[in-house]
C-alpha cells in the first residue's frame, strides 16, 4: 500500500438508514425536548449526525490505514501511537465529541444515548483503533460519576471530560484470565486512607499512549483480609502520574508498562501489560470509599463497554458491506447468467450475478439487523433516563430489557461482524485479500470483538444463567410477549404475513427452549447448559433481529405507499422490505431447527475422552 493510499479516507456510511431508525422506526422524537434532553430536538440530532460523519471521514478515516500500517511502538518503556493520533485526539476533544453523552451538570452536552451510539458507530467505523481511546475514557467517567465521592468528582472528572486525561479498565491477570475472582493484585491500606497497589494486569486496552497528559486506571484489587472470589474485590482509581492540588499531574505513580501485545488487528490501539507497584510506590484511591464492591462498580463500565463492542461490530461490518457494495457495482466480470455460454456477451458488473447479490443482501440484512438491535437497546436506555422518578413500573420494564439485550448486542453483534467481513472479502474475490482494499483490515480488526469485554461464551452464560431468570423471569417474558404482540398484530399483513408467521414459529421455539433450559437447571443436568448456551443466545438474537427487521419493513411499506412515483425513497423502503423478507425466509427457520437440535440433549462433547480428540504420540 502506498503512502497516498494509506492517507485516504475509505469509510462510508448510510445516513439515510440511520435516520430511518432514529426518526421513523424507533421515534427518538418522543424523548427530545423534555427532561433530561431539554436542549435536544430533531434538528440538533440531525446536525450532530452530519457533523459526526464529516469528522469521521475528514479526520479519522484518513488515519485508519496509517494506524494499521504503523501500529503502536514500545520504546524506552513508553507507547508511541501512530502518526496523527495525538492531533486527532486534540480535534476530537476540542469539538466536544468525547463529552456528547456526559450529563450537563458535569460539563457535558447531555445527549440521548441513542445519538451517542450513532456517533460512536460512525467514528468507530472510520477508525476503530483510535476511537477506543475516547471510548474507554468515557467509561471511566461513567464509573466515577456514578460511584465516586464528591471530592473525587471534583478532582478527576474535569480533566477526563476536557480530554486532558484518558482512562482504562484493569481486570485481567495472566493466571486468572476470564476468572476475574482469581485476581492476585493486592491493595494495602495506608495511614492516610489511600492504598498501596501491587500486581500485574494484562490485555489493557489503551494502557499507555502519548496522546494525553495522564491516564486514570480503574484497577480491581483485593484488600488484605477480603473474602475470596469476586466478592472480595475492590475498585481503585490509580493514575499513571501522581495528581497534585488542582488536578495537576506530577511524577510517576509507579505504573510501568511491561510490554505491548503484537496483535492481529486494531493495531493503532495499544494493548499493554501493566505492572503496578513494582517499586513499591503505586498509590490508589478506593472508588467511593467502600471496599469489596469493586465488581458491581466495574459492571457499570463493563456493560457500557459491551454495548460499545456491539457498536464497533456493526460499524466495521457496515464499512465492509458498503465497501463491497461499491466494488460490485464497479467491477465488471462475466456475462449475464442468461447468456453465460455466450463468449460475445458483454461483461457486466458483478452485482448482476445471483450469488454476489445473495451475499450482498445477506450482509445488508445482518448489518441492519444488528444496528436495529442496538438502537432498540439504546432507546430503552434513554427511556430509563427520561422516565426516572415519573413511572417506576415503566423504568423497571425498560431497564430489564437493557439487561436482557446487552449480551445479545455484544455477542451476536460481534459474531455477525466477523461473518460479514468474511463475506465482504469473498465478494471481492482475490482483491479482497490484499491491502489495496479496506475489507482485509476490517476482518482483522473485527475478530477481537467476540473475545474482549467477556468472550461470547461468557455472554451466553450470563444470558442463560442470570438474565433469563432476572425479575423472576419477568424480563424474558416481557421480551417474548413483545414479539408475540407484533406477530398477532401483523399476522395478516398483505406483504409480510408469511414472514411474520416464520417469526411466530421462531418465538415459540425460543420460548420452548428457554423452558427446557429451566428444566435442566432444576434437574441438576448442568453440563447441558454451557453446551447449548451459545446457540440459545443466537436463537434469541435472531428472533429479536427478525422481529425488528419486520417491524422496520412494516413502517417502510406504509411510508412507501404515500410517496409519489419516482421518489428517491421508494428504493430505500423497498430495501427495508427485501432485507426483512430475506432474513425471515433464510435465517429465522434456523431458530426452529436449532431448537430441535438442542432438544436431543446431545452430550457427545462430554462423552468423548480427552485422549480421543487426536493421537499425537
Amino acid at each position: 500500500m502506498s503512502n497516498a493510499q494509506a492517507a485516504q479516507n475509505r469509510y462510508v456510511a448510510d445516513l439515510r438508514e440511520i435516520r430511518f431508525l432514529l426518526f421513523e422506526q424507533f421515534q427518538l422524537d418522543e424523548v427530545l425536548g423534555q427532561p433530561p434532553f431539554d436542549n435536544w430536538g430533531k434538528d440538533e440530532v440531525s446536525m450532530v449526525i452530519d457533523e459526526a460523519y464529516k469528522f469521521a471521514c475528514e479526520v479519522l478515516g484518513p488515519l485508519n490505514a496509517i494506524g494499521d500500517r504503523e501500529g503502536c511502538r514500545f520504546e524506552d518503556g513508553k507507547v508511541i501511537t501512530p502518526t496523527g493520533f495525538k492531533e486527532a485526539w486534540g480535534r476530537l476533544t476540542e469539538a466536544g465529541w468525547n463529552a456528547l453523552v456526559v450529563p450537563t451538570e458535569h460539563g457535558g452536552q447531555g445527549a440521548p444515548f441513542t445519538l451517542f451510539a450513532v456517533m460512536q458507530e460512525l467514528m468507530s467505523g472510520a477508525n476503530t483503533a483510535f476511537f477506543m481511546y475516547p471510548g474507554l475514557a468515557l467509561g471511566v467517567v461513567e464509573v466515577i460519576e456514578k460511584y465516586a465521592t464528591h471530592e473525587q468528582h471534583a478532582r478527576f472528572l474535569p480533566p477526563l471530560i476536557e480530554g486532558k486525561w484518558a482512562g482504562t479498565m484493569c481486570l485481567t491477570e495472566a493466571q486468572a484470565g476470564s476468572d476475574v475472582g482469581a485476581a492476585r493484585t493486592t491493595a494495602k491500606k495506608l495511614p492516610d486512607g489511600r492504598y498501596a497497589i501491587q500486581g500485574t494486569k494484562i490485555f489493557i486496552s489503551g494502557g499507555d499512549q502519548d496522546i494525553t497528559e495522564n491516564i486514570l486506571h480503574l484497577v480491581l484489587a483485593r484488600v488484605e483480609g477480603a473474602p475470596p472470589g469476586t466478592k472480595g474485590l475492590s475498585l481503585f482509581i490509580v493514575p499513571k502520574l501522581t495528581v497534585g492540588e488542582g488536578g495537576t499531574s506530577g511524577g510517576s505513580n509507579d505504573v510501568l508498562v511491561g510490554s505491548i501485545e503484537h496483535k492481529m488487528g486494531i493495531l493503532g490501539s495499544s494493548t499493554c501489560v501493566l505492572n503496578f507497584g513494582e517499586n513499591g510506590g503505586c498509590i490508589g484511591e478506593l472508588v467511593g470509599g467502600t471496599e469489596n464492591v469493586g465488581m458491581s462498580q466495574m459492571f457499570a463500565m463493563m456493560n457500557g463497554a459491551r454495548i460499545a463492542v456491539g457498536l464497533q461490530s456493526v460499524a466495521v461490518a457496515s464499512s465492509a458491506y458498503l465497501s463491497a457494495l461499491a466494488y460490485t457495482k464497479d467491477r465488471k466480470q462475466g456475462a449475464p447468467i442468461d447468456r453465460w455460454k455466450d463468449a460475445t456477451a458483454p461483461r457486466v458488473s458483478i452485482i448482476e450475478h445471483p450469488d454476489v447479490r445473495r451475499m450482498l443482501i445477506d450482509m445488508k440484512a445482518r448489518v441492519e439487523g444488528v444496528r436495529c438491535l442496538i438502537v432498540k437497546l439504546t432507546r430503552h436506555l434513554d427511556a430509563v433516563r427520561s422516565l426516572a422518578g415519573k413511572d417506576d413500573e415503566a423504568v423497571a420494564y425498560h431497564q430489564g430489557q437493557v439487561d436482557l439485550l446487552v449480551p445479545l448486542v455484544k455477542s451476536y453483534g460481534s459474531d455477525q461482524s466477523f461473518r460479514v467481513c468474511e463475506t465482504a472479502m469473498q465478494t471481492y474475490g482475490g482483491a479482497g485479500y490484499t491491502r489495496d482494499y479496506p475489507v482485509e483490515q476490517c476482518a482483522r480488526d473485527a475478530k477481537i470483538f467476540s473475545i474482549y469485554e467477556g468472550t461470547n461464551h461468557i455472554q451466553a452464560m450470563d444470558l442463560v444463567g442470570r438474565k433469563l431468570m432476572q425479575n423472576g423471569g419477568g424480563n424474558a417474558q416481557a421480551f417474548l410477549g413483545d414479539v408475540a404482540k407484533f406477530v398477532e398484530a401483523n399476522a395478516a399483513h398483505p406483504a409480510l404475513a408469511d414472514a411474520v408467521g416464520e417469526l411466530g414459529q421462531a418465538q415459540e421455539a425460543l420460548a420452548g427452549t428457554a423452558m427446557k433450559l429451566l428444566g435442566w437447571f432444576q434437574s441438576g443436568r448442568m453440563a447441558l447448559v454451557p453446551l447449548v448456551a451459545n446457540r440459545f443466545l443466537q436463537m434469541m438474537s435472531e428472533t429479536a433481529v427478525g422481529w425488528l427487521l419486520l417491524d422496520g419493513a412494516r413502517i417502510a411499506l406504509d411510508a412507501q405507499a404515500k410517496l409519489p412515483a419516482g421518489h428517491k425513497d421508494i428504493a430505500f423502503y423497498e430495501g427495508k422490505k427485501q432485507a426483512a423478507l430475506y432474513f425471515a425466509r433464510n435465517i429465522l427457520p434456523g431458530v426452529r431447527d436449532t431448537a430441535n437440535i438442542l432438544a436431543r440433549e446431545d452430550n457427545s462433547p462430554m462423552d468423548i475422552p480427552s485422549e480421543a480428540f487426536a493421537s499425537l504420540d
